[in-house]
């Protein structure tokens, strides 16, 4: 009689290896994705900061805020280029923009790389899907940042009320 040596795994052995794989891989990405949801609202908070930083810089030279957020690049790189390539930037799953405020006006008379600083801005992030992020962010030049649980852009002026709360 002949005795077969056979070397290798069954079928079932592999079915039950997979579906431990499929088992660990459904409990771990909900948790990923909600890391990823908070890195990305981390980032855009740090980018609100970074902002107010330097419109804090350019009033000291220019006496007035910045407009857009180009202005702060090319004016005297007060800030990094990753905010500054565009007056609309997309960053870690959030749009950042800057403009300004609705109240205030033009300040003149101030030397070329000022560009005609204005008296106040307001900058705010809207994340781009609810799945980079579920708030928003908006900051006007008293640096507080304000937030808005449902996604909404925070209105400027914001006002504390509803879902816009602050956070700093």
């Amino acid at each position: 009689m002949k005795i077969r040596n056979q070397k290798g795994f069954t079928l079932i052995e592999l079915l039950i290896v997979v579906a431990i794989i499929g088992i660990i891989a459904a409990i771990a990405v909900p948790g990923l994705l909600r890391a990823r949801m908070s890195g990305n609202e981390a980032s855009a908070i740090g980018s609100m900061r970074a902002i107010n930083t330097a419109q804090q810089n350019f009033s000291q030279q220019c006496n007035g805020y910045a407009k857009l957020l180009t202005t702060l690049g090319t004016a005297g790189n007060y800030l990094s280029p990753d905010l500054t390539a565009l007056a609309t930037i997309n960053k870690s799953g959030y749009t950042v923009t800057m403009a300004a405020a609705k109240a205030g006006m033009d300040v003149l008379g101030q030397p070329m790389a000022c560009a005609t600083p204005t008296t106040n801005y307001y900058a705010h992030a809207q994340p781009l899907s609810t799945s980079t992020g579920t708030r928003s962010f908006g900051m006007n030049e008293a640096g507080t940042i304000y937030q808005d649980s449902t996604g909404a852009v925070v209105p400027d002026p914001p006002a504390v009320a509803g879902t816009v709360t602050v956070i700093q």
